[in-house]
């Protein structure tokens, strides 16, 4: 079992800035990917970024490029979502998630954490 606890979600003004963490524990693999991804009211739950753990290569979603960043720190088995520039349309339960590496689908998931942008 792998566990991801998240934090750093709140209510921001637009334009402002939050980072999200998000640290994985248990029965971790030697290389794995982790995401992030949210879900606003009424919509469906769509991907954000994510990183390999081997390499660090980043993905993110149009949307998001040039505001957020993923990272991680592999001595600390965590994960973060840097989020400048946000917008009210941001506003979200942001969730991140786990997979080892080849598998197709996230494994693991976390219990998300709200975020919040005034206009």
């Amino acid at each position: 079992q792998v566990q991801l606890v998240e934090s750093g979600g709140g209510l921001v003004q637009a334009g402002g800035s939050l980072r999200l963490s998000c640290a994985a524990s248990g029965r971790t693999a030697s290389t794995y990917t982790m995401g992030w991804f949210r879900q606003a009211p009424g919509k469906e739950r769509e991907f954000v970024a994510r990183i390999s753990w081997i390499g660090g290569s980043t993905t993110s979603t149009d949307s998001v490029k040039g505001r957020f960043t993923i990272s991680r720190d592999n001595a600390k088995n965590t994960v973060y979502l840097q989020m400048n520039s946000l917008k009210p349309e941001d506003t979200a339960v942001y969730y991140c998630a786990y997979k080892r590496t080849g598998v197709g689908e996230y494994e693991y998931w976390g219990q998300g954490t709200q975020v919040t942008v005034s206009s």
